[in-house]
């Protein structure tokens, strides 16, 4: 194939050889994405219906929710479908939408738990302050600045890959269309245009994990000058569940983009593909209702009202 014009669709990695594993890995897939359309669905309509829950804190987890729940939905129902059909090919204008809109909610998220990291900062260092600088305009322009950013950076993206020529066939290593993959397939000279958005990610990513880290070093030292137990104890029960999201989410994936070459294997890049693509959607409305009493009362009520009702 000399260019990305001859290219109509492109192979996507299978995630088995065989029938019965791969409709396994379909139930798999199923069952990952009931649970994150059930629990960011729970969150969404808990925060909604709440008013108790209308604060700045709740107002970016419902956030979160939504970009938690773009991200499994664009990445799994083709994998699925691939894995219960047992085929392999997307085409190209899919494989440009599914890239597209994973970029777009994967730097969406990230951006919100930046945000929410600041949402703690001024919470726990600057609690006179937080009504000033966390009113709800302040609150919903920092929404929508990282949906607006998110998307022309994705769009960004978008253009930018699906600019290059394409001359090393069509068969991408993922379940999924993701960057690396087609950058592979690419024949270009131009490493600017090749290497510039990598650096502006590297960037992007770099600046969000200084900031969180700044911010938690901050938050932990003001955190223990509290002279109460229990004053300690609810300042870290707000701070520890925003902290494993955000470790699971880059840990996962700088592990998966960085990792040395040598321990590069196919087995090894589509589980870490996995983990931070399908599981973070799947378990951040577990590793918030866990701590959070207010949330996990709020689902409760809902639930229970539902019942009633039905």
């Amino acid at each position: 194939m000399s260019n990305s014009s001859s290219i109509s669709h492109f192979l996507l990695l299978a995630l088995a050889d065989t029938r019965q594993l791969q409709l396994l890995h379909f139930c798999l897939l199923l069952g990952i994405s009931l649970a994150a359309l059930l629990g960011n669905g729970l969150i969404i309509s808990a925060v909604a219906y709440s008013h108790h829950l209308h604060t700045p804190m709740f107002f970016f987890l419902l956030n979160l929710a939504l970009s938690d729940l773009g991200s499994i939905c664009t990445t799994v129902p083709k994998a699925m479908h691939n894995s219960l059909w047992g085929i392999k090919t997307i085409s190209y204008a899919k494989c440009a939408a599914q890239l597209f809109f994973f970029v777009f909610c994967g730097t969406t998220e990230l951006s919100l738990l930046t945000v929410m990291c600041y949402d703690r900062y001024v919470s726990i260092c600057n609690p006179l302050h937080y009504g000033t600088l966390l009113g709800s305009r302040a609150c919903a322009h920092m929404a929508a600045a990282a949906w607006a950013s998110a998307f022309l950076y994705s769009l960004m993206h978008t253009a930018n890959t699906f600019s290059l020529p394409l001359c090393h066939g069509n068969a991408l290593g993922q379940f999924f269309c993701e960057i690396p993959q087609i950058l592979k397939l690419s024949c270009a000279k131009s490493y600017l245009r090749e290497f510039g958005p990598i650096a502006v990610s590297a960037c992007l990513v770099f600046g969000c994990f200084v900031f969180i880290v700044f911010s938690y070093t901050q938050i932990f030292r003001a955190v223990l000058r509290i002279p109460s137990e229990q004053g300690r104890h609810k300042a870290f029960s707000t701070c520890f569940p925003h902290l494993a999201v955000v470790s699971l989410f880059l840990s996962t994936a700088l592990f998966a983009h960085l990792k040395p070459p040598s321990m590069s294997s196919p087995s090894l890049d589509l589980a870490l593909s996995v983990l931070y693509s399908v599981v973070p959607p799947a378990l951040n409305p577990l590793i918030y209702s866990l701590r959070n009493q207010e949330l996990k009362a709020a689902v409760w009520r809902l639930l229970t009202g539902w019942f009633q009702k039905h």
